[in-house]
C-alpha cells in the first residue's frame, strides 16, 4: 500500500508540472507539444482519481479502526460492520489504481484507418464485409466519431472485395484496434437456392494513422501512377484519370485510391494510408524485437487469428478471445459493441497486470 501512494505522490507531481507547462505561453504556439501535453494531462487525471479513491478509503479505514478499538461496545459493533465493507472497497480500488498505472498504448487516442477485405466465401464474403462497414459506421455515429471512405471495391451486388476508410475521433484506436483479425459469419446467403447455411470469412485490420513527422517519406521513395477509375461511380469519376497508384519503392508497399473526382485527393488518401501501413509496419518490427508477448494477449492484432464469429441461425456473436456469446446478433451489427469492447480491454488490462507482477 505505501509503494501504491507513493505512486499517487509521484503522479500528482508529474500533474502538476503538466498543468504549469500547459499554462505557458510558448506552448501554446506549438500545436503538437500543446495537444500532447492535453493528452497527457487528462491520463495524468483519470490515474491520480483513482488514486485518491484509494487513498481516501485507507484514511477512512485507519479513522473505523480506532472507533473498533475504543471501549464503547455498541460502537465496536458498527465499527466492524464498516471496517468489512471499507476494505472490499478498497482491494476493489488498489485494483482499479494497479490497472490505471500500467503503461498505456501510446496509440489509444490516434484516429485509425481500418480496412476490410473479403476472404473465402466468394460473393457471400463481400456482402459480409459491407454489413462490417455498416455496424463499424453506426458505432462511430454513436461515439462522435467521423468516418471517410478512402478506397474502395464494389461488388455488383452491393458487397466489397475491398473497403478502406478512416476514423476521427478522440479514442478511436483504443476502442476499434480490438476489431483486428478474421471475423466469420454463418448463414444462408441470397444466392443460396436450397437452403444452406455457408460460413464465410472477413478480415479487418485496424492501423493507427501516422503523423507525417512520425513516418519520412522521400519523394525519391515513391512511384506514382494514374489511371482511371472502375466500378460504380458518377460520371467524373470513371471518366477522368484521378485514381493514384502509390508504389513505396523500399518496401514494395502498393495504395491505390479511386474513390474522389479529384487527382489530388485521391493522392492524399493514398499517402495517409501508405503512412499508417508503414507506421504499422516499423511497430511490428519494434515489438517482434522485444518480445512475442503482445501475440498472447486480447487485440493482438494478428489478421490470420480468428477472433469472432457471427451466427445467423441462433442470432449469436462470439467472441473467441475472450469466450464471450451474445444472443442478440442484430444489436451488435447495429453497431452496439459496446460490451464487446469492454471485456476485450478489460481481458487485456487483467493479462497486462498479471505480466507486471510476475516481472516483480
Amino acid at each position: 500500500m505505501a509503494d501504491l501512494l507513493k505512486s499517487l505522490t509521484t503522479i500528482e507531481e508529474e500533474l502538476a508540472e503538466v498543468t504549469a507547462q500547459l499554462a505557458d505561453p510558448a506552448v501554446a504556439t506549438d500545436y503538437q507539444r500543446l495537444a500532447a501535453l492535453g493528452r497527457r494531462r487528462h491520463e495524468l487525471e483519470t490515474i491520480a482519481a483513482a488514486g485518491r479513491k484509494l487513498r481516501d478509503l485507507e484514511r477512512e479505514i485507519i479513522d473505523t479502526q480506532t472507533l473498533f478499538e475504543g471501549e464503547d461496545a455498541d460502537l465496536r459493533e458498527l465499527a466492524r460492520v464498516e471496517l468489512e465493507k471499507l476494505r472490499a472497497a478498497r482491494e476493489q480500488a488498489e485494483q482499479e489504481f494497479r490497472l490505471q498505472l500500467l503503461p498505456q498504448d501510446p496509440n489509444d487516442e490516434r484516429n485509425v484507418i481500418v480496412e476490410i477485405r473479403a476472404g473465402t466465401g466468394g460473393e457471400e464474403s463481400a456482402l459480409f464485409a459491407a454489413d462490417l462497414f455498416k455496424m463499424y459506421q453506426r458505432y462511430a455515429e454513436s461515439a462522435g466519431w467521423r468516418v471517410d471512405v478512402m478506397n474502395s471495391h464494389e461488388t455488383g451486388i452491393g458487397g466489397f472485395k475491398e473497403l478502406i476508410f478512416g476514423v476521427e475521433g478522440a479514442g478511436a484506436y483504443s476502442r476499434l484496434k480490438y476489431e483486428s483479425g478474421v471475423h466469420r459469419v454463418q448463414r444462408v446467403p441470397e444466392t443460396e437456392s436450397q437452403g444452406r447455411i455457408h460460413t464465410s470469412a472477413v478480415t479487418v485490420a485496424v492501423l493507427p494513422e501516422a503523423e507525417e513527422v512520425e513516418v519520412e517519406i522521400g519523394p525519391e521513395d515513391i512511384r506514382v501512377d494514374v489511371f482511371r477509375s472502375t466500378g460504380p461511380g458518377g460520371q467524373g469519376v470513371n471518366t477522368t484519370d484521378s485514381a493514384v497508384r502509390l508504389t513505396h519503392l523500399p518496401t514494395g508497399l502498393v495504395v491505390s485510391c479511386q474513390d474522389e473526382r479529384s487527382q489530388i485527393k485521391n493522392r492524399a488518401k493514398a499517402m495517409k494510408i501508405l503512412q499508417a501501413r508503414l507506421f504499422q509496419q516499423a511497430q511490428e518490427e519494434a515489438a517482434a524485437e522485444r518480445a512475442d508477448q503482445r501475440r498472447s494477449m486480447v487485440g493482438s492484432g494478428d489478421r490470420s487469428e480468428r477472433i469472432r464469429t457471427y451466427n445467423f441461425p441462433q442470432g449469436r456473436v462470439t467472441d473467441h478471445r475472450v469466450g464471450l456469446t451474445l444472443y442478440r446478433l442484430q444489436g451488435v451489427l447495429d453497431g452496439d459493441l459496446d460490451e464487446i469492447v469492454d471485456v476485450l480491454a478489460a481481458a487485456d488490462r487483467e493479462k497486462m497486470l498479471a505480466a507486471a507482477e510476475e516481472e516483480k
